[in-house]
């Protein structure tokens, strides 16, 4: 076990659910630094629990942009609702000239931040085109960081950013690479995206939530893809709404799986934090390809 591995063993529960809310805008850094200050363990200090629990990108890329699998490259389209014009990752699978299902790929409260990108990539290595759009773009694109880019996404209607996705789906379908089979996947904030975006878009193949928030019942009534709704087991804040959504999911004969993973936390696929659980994450991801392939299909 490393040293890093060590102390992250060490650290109190309660921790995770402090930098959870720090995350969301709940509490700002200074009052997470001063709350986390009584759970220091020796050698690390309040500031050396918020790096220890911060994404590590470079350790976490899957398919590098490089990758001979995939072509990459970066689209605009606009968003005639919102009024903006928003950069995206656009990637296809490579060697040969069919046309590929699509799958909007819908980031977390803080843009489009390299791991987001590299689940992009991840699609289209599995068949898939797959677009990642960068709900930051109107003010420049993701940042860089993951704290600026929380400050920056804050400031940003949230309607707006659901249209700018709606418009994403809208830019797969009349692609000549895509078939017009299109699902969406997205990651907390993503993850109520791909929640209304199955309630804005009747064309809409599939939809798999990762611990989003919930429609409203008269928003799931409205509901005509089939979900896959997955969410860790030890995520309090985002579970408390499935027993309403799964109550107006059955009273509408909503088609519907729904996976609780043990022992895992919100984000628990992120793979650049230590949130990371890479069994349970394995295994999500497992099912929302075998989710994709069996619903991005023509009826």
């Amino acid at each position: 076990m490393s040293q890093q591995e060590k102390a992250l063993d060490q650290l109190d529960p309660q921790v995770y659910q402090l930098f959870d809310q720090y995350v969301h805008s709940q509490i700002s850094r200074r009052q997470f630094l001063q709350k986390v200050g009584k759970y220091a363990i020796a050698g690390l200090t309040a500031q050396g629990i918020l790096a220890l629990l911060a994404p590590n990108y470079a350790h976490a890329i899957q398919i590098p942009v490089s990758d001979s699998r995939v072509s990459v490259e970066m689209v605009q389209y606009k968003s005639a609702k919102s009024n903006t014009q928003i950069t995206a990752q656009l990637s296809t699978p490579v060697g040969t000239d069919e046309r590929f299902p699509g799958v909007v790929v819908v980031h977390e409260n803080r843009g489009l931040n390299p791991y987001v990108a590299d689940v992009g990539r991840r699609a289209s290595v599995d068949g898939f085109m797959a677009i990642a759009p960068d709900a930051l773009s109107p003010l420049g694109g993701y940042p860089g960081n993951d704290d600026e880019g929380r400050k920056m996404q804050r400031t940003r209607d949230r309607e707006d950013m659901l249209n700018e996705f709606i418009a994403a789906y809208d830019y797969l379908y009349n692609h000549p690479r895509c078939n017009g089979c299109i699902g969406v996947v997205g990651f907390c904030f993503g993850g109520w995206v791909a929640n209304m975006m199955a309630t804005r878009i009747p064309g809409l193949k599939g939809a798999v939530p990762f611990y989003g928030t919930q429609p409203t019942a008269e928003e799931t009534a409205l509901i005509q893809a089939p979900l896959l709704v997955q969410y860790g087991d030890d995520d309090e804040r985002v579970n408390a709404g499935w027993p309403d959504y799964e109550k107006a999911l059955k009273q509408h004969g909503k088609e519907f799986q729904v996976y609780f993973y043990e022992n895992s936390k919100h984000g628990f696929h992120n793979d650049s934090t230590p949130r990371f659980n890479p069994e349970t994450a394995a295994l999500a991801w497992q099912r929302t390809i075998e989710f994709f392939k069996k619903n991005l299909v023509h009826s």
